[in-house]
Order: C-alpha cells, then structure tokens, then sequence
C-alpha cells in the first residue's frame, strides 16, 4: 500500500515508528521505499512525503485522523483536506525548487509593450531571484526570433502565439517542437492607417491598399485578414499584406510604403505620436482577449532542463500578475522605456498600458483594458488559431486539432504553477471566443472553417 493511500486508510496506525508499522524507524521505511521496485520514481517519493507531512500535521494524534475517516470515507476526506491544506502547491513548489541543470540563459524579445511581463522580470530581479542569470536580448524581427531559437542561439524567447504552432508543424521553416508557456498579452493591438486616409474608414474603400503586419505566422495577419474578408475584400487578391518588423512600422508609414497596418503597440501609438498615423480601431474590438504574444521554449530545452525551464516559468508569471494590476502601469511604462529595453517616450508607453490615449483623430480615448497580461494558454486560442491557418491556406489537409493543441500550449504546467503562487487559475480549459459577433466552437473546427465565404480551403 502506497503512503498516500495509508494516509486516507481508517483502519491504518500512523502512530507507530513508520507509516507502515513494520519498521523500527521511519529511517528505514524511507530506505525501503526508495527500493521498492514499484516506488522508485523519485518525484512521485518527494510529493508523497509532502502530503504525508502535511495531513500528519492536521491530525497531531492519529485518532482523530481515524474518527474522521471513518464518518466520512476516504474520499470526502480527501476532498475536504485538499481544500483547506495547500497539498497541490506544496507538491509543486517542492518539484520545481531542484538544482538547476542551467543558470546562464538567453531570452530574445521584440521591442513591444507585449513583452512586458518577461522584460519586467530582468530589471524586477525575479529571474535572480530563482537563481538564473538571464540576459534578455532585443531583437530586430520576428524571422530572426524564430531562427535564433532553432539554432539554439537562445534558450527560451517571446513568440507570437501562433509561432510555436508553426514551427513545431514544419510550417514556414524547418519543424522542431516547441512548446507555449505562457501568453505574454491579450489585446494591445490596432489597425493604423495614414493620416491621408481618415476619410476612407469603411475597409470596402481598401481596394489596392498596402499593409504591413509583423510576421505571416501573427494574430495581426490573422485578424486583418479576417476583418477585410467580413467586409467583402479577398485579402489575397484586394489588398497587398507585407511583413514588417514593428520598429519599422511608423517609418514606412511616413516614407509611404504602406497604407496602414495591424501591428502591435507601442508602435500604434507611436504614429499618433510622431502624427503620421491614426488608430482605426484596436483589435479587441474584432476579439476582446485575443492572445497576441507569447513566452515559450524548444520542447529539447524543456526536456534537457525542466527545472530551469521551471524557474523562468515562474519569474515569467510573477511579471504576468505585476503587469496586470492597473496601478502599476505607470511605474512599469518607466521600467520598460529605457534603450535596452523598448527604447520609447514614457509618455508613449504610458497610453498604451494605462489605456488613456490619443487617438490620432482629435479624441482622448478612455481603454482600460486596452492591453492586459493574463498568462493563462486556454487551448481554444490555439484552436483558432490552426482554424485560421487551415483557412488561408497554411496549412493543408486534415487537421489533429486537439492533439497539437495539447502537444503546444502547456495549459496544465501553466496551472500549476500560477496555482503555486497563489496566482488562481481557471479550471477550464476552454474559454469561449468571439470574432466579430461570430462564436467559434472548438469542438468543430473544420465546420467553422468551411462557414467562411473567402477563404482557401
């Protein structure tokens, strides 16, 4: 019989010497557990001493643990322990908290309020403080991101959401998989337009307009080619879509290389700023929670060093809920302007984190929720996000759905670990999303992909 189930076993004395009562010392039953063929599972041991530490300490005198047992049953026991003692969180804390098998690590980002939480945990020491010596290195674009990573030039990086998804298909470069920890920001993005086109916002106008997003595997091309394609325009064949690293987004608006684009911020409100461009819309309202960034690894480097791929989780979250409280927006816009970090005017960033902006068009817009940082990876974001690959063409045939969902977004670590720092994560694994007044239901993607009047399917 298994600690554990001794523990919730009315009819088991944990009085004795051991848990068991056939050795002299709890010594001797730790020696022989560590030997027993069917125990010998080291991490399994470790959360099983933690449990029974803690009930022990529940029940001082073991008859009272076995009163209670007896009027309720093992399971309701169970049940109501777990609810009032923090086994789960003890147990992961205690997992995550081995050595380190690497303390010198390397993170790319891209220059953009998005990256907030990773950013934060540098200059916040929260990468320290779980004992990582972590260098976060600003970096030009996202193709150079994704090529980093493969080469093994950086450990663990900032990716757009559906960046991992695609690599770990093969998509658009050489397959290697790669999992999401976390998401790094939902909303915070917009369409911009040239100041020359604020008589022309109905997108039935764009006919032969040029725009640019950051990258082809991004929520930004994704969502722009949604919302051309609700108004009518084939975004293939209407209008031009050209990739265009963000900190070159407001100069080629200026020089008029592009009409417009879908980027991410604080490069939005930059051209409001430099009064080239105006902000047409922000995407939360086409998806109000959409995911844009993300924080994620090689499922090599996961495997090589799961306890410092642990450590950089954790300090990644802590950013994630210091990000998340309004009243820190300000002093964050501060911490992540500087030149090694985004480079911007606090009064830039502040607009955007705070959601109190000029919109380029003579208002002051009031958006608290224009950008917020929930880290959780619901497996219904990567859904959509396959349904919009397979729509445009990126991806051929039939689709595993669920299996590469699951594969990628690691929804259960995620859990666990906000759950370890009291962070209170859902217990769903699915959120309900809606595009444009559409629901989409991840239970039928390929049905959801088919009701779309322009698409490549």
């Amino acid at each position: 019989m298994t600690e554990v189930r001794k523990l919730y076993d009315a009819n088991t004395d944990l009085s004795s010497p051991c848990g068991c009562g056939r050795h002299r010392t709890q010594h001797e039953h730790d020696h022989d557990a560590r030997n027993d063929a069917n125990s010998n599972d080291a991490q399994v041991l470790g959360s099983q001493a933690i449990e029974s530490a803690m009930v022990r300490a529940l029940f001082p005198a073991d008859g009272m643990r076995r009163r209670f047992l007896k009027a309720v049953g093992a399971n309701t026991a169970m049940a109501a322990i777990a609810s009032v003692l923090p086994i789960g969180a003890m147990q992961a804390l205690a997992q995550d908290k081995r050595p380190l098998e690497k303390k010198d690590l390397k993170i790319g980002f891209i220059p953009i309020t998005c990256a907030t939480p990773l950013i934060l945990a540098h200059p916040l020491r929260y990468y320290a403080a779980e004992g990582l010596n972590v260098e976060v290195i600003k970096t030009a674009g996202w193709a150079l991101i994704r090529d980093k990573v493969l080469n093994k030039e950086y450990d663990a990086s900032h990716f757009l959401a559906p960046m991992p998804i695609a690599i770990t298909m093969g998509v658009g470069s050489n397959a290697q998989p790669m999992n999401v920890a976390t998401i790094q920001n939902i909303n915070g993005q917009a369409i911009t337009l040239a100041n020359k086109h604020k008589n022309s916002r109905d997108p039935k106008q764009w006919k032969g307009f040029r725009f640019a997003v950051p990258f082809e595997f991004s929520i930004h091309n994704f969502l722009l080619r949604y919302y051309v394609a609700e108004h009518g325009l084939d975004p293939d064949k209407d209008i031009q879509i050209r990739v265009v690293p963000p900190p070159e987004m407001v100069a080629n608006l200026r020089a008029g290389n592009i009409d417009g684009y879908l980027g991410p911020d604080p490069f939005n409100q930059r051209a409001v700023f430099e009064e080239v461009g105006f902000i047409h819309l922000l995407t939360k309202e086409l998806w109000d929670g959409h995911p844009c960034c993300s924080f994620g690894a090689p499922t090599a480097f996961i495997k090589e060093a799961p306890n410092s791929f642990a450590a950089l989780f954790r300090a990644v979250l802590k950013g994630a809920a210091l990000a998340r409280d309004p009243k820190n927006r300000k002093t964050i816009a501060e911490s992540i302007a500087p030149a090694n970090y985004l480079n911007q005017p606090v009064s830039v960033l502040e607009q955007v984190l705070t959601g109190r902006y000029a919109d380029g068009l003579g208002n002051v817009k009031n958006d608290p929720s224009r950008i917020d940082f929930d880290p959780f990876p619901w497996y219904t974001m990567a859904t959509w996000i396959l349904s919009q690959m397979k729509r445009w063409g990126y991806i051929k045939g039939d689709v595993r759905w669920k299996d590469l969902t699951e594969q990628v977004y690691l929804l259960t670590d995620a859990r666990r670990h906000m759950a370890a720092l009291g962070h209170k994560p859902p217990a769903e694994n699915h959120k309900k999303i809606i595009v444009m007044g559409k629901v989409f239901d991840h239970n039928a993607p390929d049905a959801y992909v088919a009701s779309f009047a322009i698409k490549r399917v």
